[in-house]
């Protein structure tokens, strides 16, 4: 069975946690949540999806992959909640079609991420397929926004050992979520609110979309917000979440 190493914390921050892994020999095991946690020396390329905080901070990250019918009002909703640095991680073929878009997000305030360019599964791609799909959609993004993106979240999240490894190759930070609206399911108002209010803690990083599928997340984004404000949680981008963040491992199969 092969296992992904999931960490939640930059890549280079790593390194001090095998130093310290090491210093204890057969590492250290902690419990969260479902999973069982544990420290690892293996020197392998790692996926960011929380960081340990005391902080009452929480990243809102969106992805968009088609339409342009939903993602206008939730950046008006994220305005008018005086919200300015939620992360947009956008499909480059969407992208380039809908250039007005991006424009929106960066002028905003928000950060902008990778999607890939074809929104499929990557772990069905041959390596040099995933590496010509990430490079294609980063040079398209930044041709339309002139940023250059450092973050990745690869088409349907899905990923492997093969995927982490190109990616840390092309300079990326692949990101991960722990806390999923599963908006894109259309599952009702309320239950994508309780979705995500109901499993929030410090330093997470809440997956949601404003792909034209997703229609019921500007509904239920204004009630998510008021409600995280309520108990204390403040937003900021993942870039800033990860900041200068404690790491620890996730194993996913």
């Amino acid at each position: 069975m092969n296992f992904i190493w999931v960490w939640n914390a930059k890549t280079l921050k790593r390194y001090m946690i095998i130093a310290i892994a090491a210093f204890f020999t057969a590492g250290i095991f902690y419990v969260e949540r479902p999973q069982v946690p544990v420290f690892t020396s293996d020197d392998k390329p790692v996926a960011i999806y929380k960081v340990e905080s005391e902080e009452k901070k929480v990243a809102l990250t969106f992805n968009i992959s088609w339409g342009e019918e939903r993602a206008i009002p939730i950046l008006d909703t994220l305005k008018e909640h005086n919200i300015s640095d939620a992360t947009f991680f956008v499909s480059a073929s969407w992208a380039e079609r809908h250039p007005e878009v991006v424009e929106r997000i960066i002028e905003d305030g928000h950060e902008l991420g990778s999607h890939g360019y074809r929104h499929e599964h990557y772990t069905k791609w041959e390596e040099e397929k995933i590496k010509k799909d990430i490079e294609t959609a980063h040079r398209i993004i930044q041709e339309v926004s002139q940023e250059v993106p450092k973050y990745l979240r690869p088409p349907n999240g899905s990923f492997d050992e093969r995927v982490l490894r190109v990616a840390e190759h092309l300079n990326y930070d692949i990101i991960h979520w722990s806390v999923n609206s599963e908006d894109w399911l259309n599952p009702g108002v309320e239950q994508i609110v309780e979705n995500v209010v109901s499993n929030v803690s410090n330093g997470d990083i809440v997956l949601m979309h404003a792909s034209d599928s997703a229609k019921q997340t500007n509904e239920a984004l204004p009630t998510i917000i008021n409600e995280l404000k309520n108990k204390g949680f403040t937003f900021t981008s993942v870039s800033e979440l990860i900041s200068g963040a404690e790491v620890s491992t996730q194993e996913i199969y």
